[in-house]
């Protein structure tokens, strides 16, 4: 599906970071009744939230109780909190498609964008004299605004919806894992998950 679009695309815009941009969009567009039910979901947690920290106030640090309460209250009121999941899981195969889709695309070599002079390569703004395991030699500036954004977006969710304990920790520690994988990775990846966020 993806190739056919960026195909398309490139008929009629040269530039292939705004080709990028726009490939977003219609991604957005196309996962939009997906998403949909995402924001609906978490729109119900949101108006649960006082009645939620009431839960934490009255039990403190008694996760078990709190965890117990919390289920009884989404059962009331007729939410499933693996809703808001679930579309993020039929999410996941366009996601991969991406992952698979950029590394390949031949048409992205040489091609300049901002300050990436080749999107089929990682954009290093620094190269570092040594090796960090993992992350590499150097540092790619598309995957810090990835990872920036994405920071911002875990926390603006985070203070909507009521995520508790090891799950919050977790949340955090998903965009410097993303950052690690995908500073090696082309500028044309970061920049579509940047954009994407």
């Amino acid at each position: 599906l993806m190739i056919p679009v960026f195909a398309f695309l490139e008929q009629y815009i040269s530039n292939y970071g705004i080709i990028i941009i726009l490939l977003v969009v219609f991604i957005k567009f196309l996962l939009l009744p997906l998403s949909y039910k995402s924001y609906i979901a978490m729109a119900k947690m949101r108006v649960l939230k006082p009645a939620l920290d009431a839960l934490k106030a009255k039990h403190g640090e008694d996760m078990q109780k709190i965890q117990l309460e919390q289920m009884g209250l989404y059962r009331e009121m007729g939410i499933n909190p693996l809703s808001g999941c679930i579309p993020v899981l039929l999410q996941m195969p366009i996601l991969l498609a991406m992952f698979n889709f950029f590394p390949n695309a031949i048409a992205l070599r040489q091609q300049a964008f901002l300050w990436a002079s080749d999107l089929s390569t990682y954009d290093a703004i620094i190269h570092l004299p040594f090796n960090i395991p993992a992350y590499g030699s150097h540092v790619s500036l598309f995957t810090l605004l990835m990872t920036a954004s994405t920071i911002l977006y875990t926390w603006s969710n985070n203070q909507l919806t009521p995520v508790q304990g090891p799950m919050k920790l977790m949340t955090y520690m998903m965009p410097f894992t993303f950052m690690f994988i995908l500073n090696s990775f082309p500028a044309g990846l970061s920049l579509y998950y940047f954009v994407s966020n």
